[in-house]
């Protein structure tokens, strides 16, 4: 049976799409741009992007009672490929701080991201 999550702990949804869709084994987080929930606002450095993008897809998790040790494979998308390192450092600390593996990932550059985010992130979550 399909699932519907949404977390007003990670910004709603900026089109027709869903925070995540749980099919009971796997999970779908649709990808986070870095807005704030709260504030509706967006960091200007890629790294602060980075952890914000993070903190919103932990929250969906949380709605769904999962965590980052659940995340399988992410696809991250990148405005700059130069902010890659500074990506990575901040991917690699948010996964060691929650007792995570690292999943399997892609990383590409994309020509523009909603909102004129530097950074996006979507995960698929085993359960």
């Amino acid at each position: 049976m399909v699932k519907i999550i949404n977390s007003d702990k990670a910004p709603a949804a900026i089109g027709p799409y869903v925070q995540a869709v749980d099919l009971g084994n796997l999970m779908f987080v649709s990808g986070q741009i870095p807005l704030d929930p709260a504030t509706g606002t967006m960091p200007e450095d890629v790294s602060a992007q980075t952890k914000q993008s993070l903190a919103n897809v932990k929250a969906i998790l949380a709605a769904a009672n999962c965590k980052p040790a659940n995340i399988v494979k992410t696809t991250i998308f990148l405005a700059d490929m130069n902010d890659f390192a500074a990506v990575n450092a901040v991917y690699e600390q948010f996964f060691k701080e929650n007792d995570a593996s690292f999943p399997a990932r892609s990383c590409v550059q994309v020509a523009r991201i909603p909102k004129d985010a530097k950074v996006e992130i979507e995960v698929i979550v085993a359960k």
